[in-house]
């Protein structure tokens, strides 16, 4: 028992000697006293200014990275698209000259191939020689209609005036017959007094009451009145002959002007075969011209600027559709970003792009175009299709048309298919 309270109090002298040291250590002078260390702080107030001034600058370059990093919209899903322009033979032919080069740059108007014009010339000769023909036979044929209508009309008035004067020979024939009865009838009259006066007179002769010279006479009368009679009444058959041939002149007159009234029609006729004349020049003038255009389609000529890649060879014999040269007009290209569609939440049309061409490692400016009515998965091959029940939300991309700010590209340097990342500056 006596040596457990020893070991005790050997404990507790050590646990005090132990907490003096651990007292002087920290009154050391070494070690200067909490209140003089807060006290030192004080009595250096810039310490306290560069670190509100740190902070600041902290916050203040914070909110200009978030404000910088959420003023634009940017993906390397982008390339630089344009047009490819396939030119194609209008004709079938035989291919003469190959002018151009893969890879060459020309100019619109630049004759990039011709093929064999022989046969072509041929049909152009042939169809002007067409041509002439029927403005030849259309000619002809005008100048007939104003002809066949002055005759018509000249045969109309005569045969109205052939029929006017049958009618009045008509009248006059008839007045003659009437004369003609009443001179018969008036002879008839005389040539029955001479009778009834010869008969008297021969009764008195027989008495010898006259002188024979009184009876001659009077037989003479007789004979005489007889033969006006005979020539009255022959003149009488002659003016009714004349008559019936008065009526077939009228007759002949008006089938005449029946006839000469079909003129109009004859006019017409004539006039429709100078119409049919002259469409069938129409008809010769649109050969000839598509027979030029034929002669014409025989070279192949740029339609603008443009780098050609071709797919024809001298020897070549082509067909009417077959593709012959491309050409890609360089100074029309833009480009084609796919975007997130969950980038398009402030993007709008008109605003302000910078592309970054991968290529040469410039920076070409531009502006947002127009956005795709569709995503770029429903314009592939194979479009998705989830399952009902089965949905995964996937972020599409959406094709958005950035075209190039004017003369940014006059070097022709962007080609179709190059990488770029652009960036749509939102404010």
């Amino acid at each position: 028992m006596a040596q457990q309270g020893d070991t005790g109090a050997a404990a507790v002298q050590d646990t005090e000697r132990t907490d003096r040291s651990a007292a002087a250590e920290t009154h050391s002078p070494a070690s200067p006293p909490p209140s003089r260390t807060r006290g030192s702080f004080r009595q250096r107030p810039h310490a306290r200014m560069y670190l509100i001034v740190a902070i600041i600058v902290l916050l203040v370059g914070g909110f200009l990275a978030y404000r910088y990093f959420s003023s634009y919209e940017s993906t390397d899903d982008a390339e630089v698209d344009g047009h490819l322009m396939p030119l194609s033979a209008r004709i079938s032919g035989y291919v003469t000259k190959v002018n151009v080069d893969d890879n060459q740059y020309v100019a619109a108007g630049t004759v990039l191939v011709e093929i064999d014009p022989k046969d072509y010339e041929i049909a152009v000769e042939q169809e002007r020689a067409a041509l002439a023909d029927a403005e030849a036979a259309a000619q002809a044929l005008n100048i007939n209609v104003p002809i066949t209508s002055v005759n018509t009309t000249s045969e109309v008035a005569s045969s109205e005036a052939d029929v006017q004067s049958a009618q009045a020979g008509i009248s006059a024939a008839q007045q003659q017959v009437d004369a003609a009865n009443a001179q018969l009838a008036q002879e008839q009259a005389n040539d029955t007094r001479a009778q009834q006066d010869l008969a008297r007179y021969k009764q008195l002769v027989d008495k010898q009451e006259i002188s024979q010279q009184m009876y001659d006479q009077a037989l003479a009368t007789a004979k005489a009145s007889e033969a006006a009679v005979a020539a009255a009444r022959s003149s009488a058959a002659a003016a009714v002959q004349q008559v019936a041939q008065a009526r077939a002149k009228l007759a002949s007159a008006e089938a005449a002007l029946r006839t000469s009234r079909t003129g109009p029609r004859q006019v017409a006729s004539s006039r429709a075969r100078a119409l049919s004349a002259d469409a069938s020049v129409k008809q010769k003038e649109a050969a000839l011209d598509q027979a030029q255009l034929n002669l014409q389609y025989t070279k192949i000529i740029a339609p603008l600027n443009g780098v050609v890649t071709k797919n024809v060879e001298v020897g070549m014999n082509v067909q009417p559709g077959q593709q012959l040269v491309t050409i890609v007009p360089l100074d029309d290209v833009w480009i084609t970003a796919d975007f997130k569609e969950t980038q398009l939440k402030h993007m709008r049309p008109g605003q302000r792009a910078t592309i970054r061409v991968d290529a040469n490692g410039r920076d070409y400016k531009g502006r947002v175009d127009s956005f795709a009515g569709t995503s770029g998965a429903r314009q592939s091959l194979l479009p998705p299709e989830n399952a009902t029940g089965n949905y995964v939300k996937v972020v599409q991309r959406v094709p958005v048309k950035i075209v190039l700010d004017p003369d940014q590209n006059k070097d022709h340097s962007l080609r179709l298919g190059m990488s770029v990342e652009p960036k749509v500056w939102l404010k």
